[in-house]
Parts: C-alpha cells; sequence; structure tokens
C-alpha cells in the first residue's frame, strides 16, 4: 500500500470523526469534533516520543553503557541516511523494540532487553534497520497521528452513546428527528470503522518498514529469522502493551487464531517472513 492509500485512509479518519461530531451536535458539533482533533494531534506531534517513551520505563543509554546496540544503529542509521535517533532500552523480558519521534530529527530506537538476549547480531541488526526504516519513512509520526484520531473518535463515540440515552442534542441533529437507534448504531460502528482503518495503516507501513530495513541491512534474511525467533517466545511471554501503542512494536501483542489476526496491528508474521526471504 503507497502514501496516497495510507493518507486517504488518514481522510477516512478525519471524516468519521466529523461526523461523529455532526450527529452529537449538527455543524457546531462537527466544527469542535475538528478542533478536537487538532489539539490533540499537536500534542502528539510534540510529545509522543516522551510520553511513549516513559510509558514503559525506557532509558537512553551511550556508546559506553551498551557499545553493541549504540554502534549498531549508529552505522544503520548512516546507511540510512538519516541523523542518528536517541538509543533507548527498556526493561522488559519480552523480546521487541519500536521507534518513536516527530520526525528523523527528533526520533528515537528502542530495544527491550529480551531481545538483546534473544538474538545474534545479525538478527540484531534486521530489527534496528525495520525500526530505522520507519523513522526514514516517516510512519512514526504517520502512525501516532492516526491513533491520535482514532482514540478521539472513540471517545465522541463514547459521548454520543450516551447523550443518545439521556439527550442532550440540539435542534437540528439527529435526535430531533427521532433517529436514535441511528445514533447509538453509529456510536458501536465509528470506533470498529476507526480500528479498521487504523489497522489497514499500521500493516501497509509494517510492509514497507520491512522493505526498507532490508535494504538499509543490505541482508533481508536477519529480520526474517528475527521474526521467526521472536515469534517462538510469544506465547511464553505474552507481552501486552498499551493499545494506543501496540502498533509501534515490531512485533504483534496478539498472536494465533483468526480474530486475533483479524484485529492484529501487524500483519501475519508467516506473510512477512515471506516477502523478506523473497528478497534475497
Amino acid at each position: 500500500m503507497n502514501y496516497f492509500k495510507t493518507g486517504m485512509l488518514m481522510v477516512c479518519l478525519a471524516i468519521i470523526l466529523m461526523w461523529i461530531g455532526a450527529l452529537i451536535g449538527g455543524s457546531n458539533g462537527a466544527l469542535i469534533a475538528f478542533l478536537f482533533a487538532l489539539i490533540i494531534n499537536g500534542v502528539s506531534y510534540w510529545f509522543s516520543d516522551k510520553i511513549v517513551l516513559k510509558m514503559y520505563k525506557a532509558r537512553e543509554v551511550s556508546r559506553e553503557d551498551n557499545p553493541r546496540l549504540y554502534g549498531m544503529v549508529e552505522e544503520l542509521s548512516k546507511n540510512a541516511h538519516i541523523p542518528m535517533p536517541r538509543v533507548c532500552i527498556a526493561d522488559i523480558s519480552a523480546p521487541n523494540a519500536f521507534a518513536t519521534g516527530r520526525n528523523p530529527k527528533h526520533a528515537a530506537v528502542c530495544a527491550t532487553s529480551g531481545l538483546l538476549d534473544l538474538l545474534d547480531d545479525e538478527e540484531l541488526r534486521g530489527v534496528l534497520s525495520h525500526e530505522l526504516g520507519h523513522v526514514a519513512n516517516r510512519d512514526t509520526l504517520i502512525m501516532t497521528v492516526t491513533a491520535a484520531m482514532a482514540s478521539a473518535i472513540m471517545m465522541l463515540a463514547y459521548m454520543a452513546r450516551w447523550a443518545a440515552i439521556f439527550g442532550g442534542f440540539e435542534k437540528g441533529s439527529r435526535r430531533d428527528s427521532g433517529n436514535l437507534i441511528g445514533l447509538i448504531a453509529i456510536s458501536i460502528v465509528g470506533p470498529i470503522a476507526a480500528m479498521m482503518v487504523q489497522l489497514a495503516v499500521s500493516r501497509s507501513r509494517e510492509y514497507a518498514a520491512d522493505k526498507a530495513g532490508a535494504q538499509i541491512a543490505k541482508n533481508p534474511m536477519g529480520l526474517a529469522r528475527a521474526l521467526e525467533d521472536i515469534s517462538k517466545t510469544a506465547d511464553k511471554y505474552k507481552f501486552n502493551p498499551q493499545p494506543q501503542t501496540a502498533h509501534l512494536f515490531i512485533f504483534p501483542a496478539l498472536k494465533g487464531n483468526f480474530v486475533a489476526n483479524l484485529f492484529s496491528t501487524h500483519p501475519p508474521t508467516e506473510e512477512r517472513v515471506k516477502r523478506l526471504r523473497s528478497m534475497a
């Protein structure tokens, strides 16, 4: 999926947000929803990296603290032609990694302690290259804004549900026409639609980051083997990141059955590995 389709999906999120706002308060409600989205996106733009790193108690490290990790990020950043990001470690036993930041000049790459213990150097290079691919593609900003928009939609839908039950609609809104059932339906369908759009954006960017990572590392097999090794440990650690940040990690929180795959923020690991191996 290219950037045009990603952009169209993000437009869909904005339309859903304003639609729910209009249902609650007419044209004024749509305007308020739009302004609400701008505020949330502004906060996400400026502070998303600090919020996410603090959420997982990640600490920034120097070359002296961890020469293996720092040296790899430094080398691969040069390959990707991007500024050196901050290098962080989160003391989490489950092997995983993520990148965050509003642009390549204000980015951070974080690996869990479990990832450093599990992977060999070639595999770790593959994972770090994938995260740097997200940074180079500016996916960290795209996915942060998408998550913020989806969260705003879910919040408005929650408000719409209770407003439909207890009243409080302006004249000219759907309540005046007696369509309370429709409002309640929208309050349920809206969050589902927002979540599906968010998943579509996240999955498309994962494939792009896999491809970019293979080019940065100059070897797709490291990331392919890393994904397989991480997958084998998923049931052991059962890592469950916060829902609003799950799409940032290289490996999904949910794994296995049809329902988990349907609502996963990532494409199936088997398909990702297959694509990576085909690049070799």
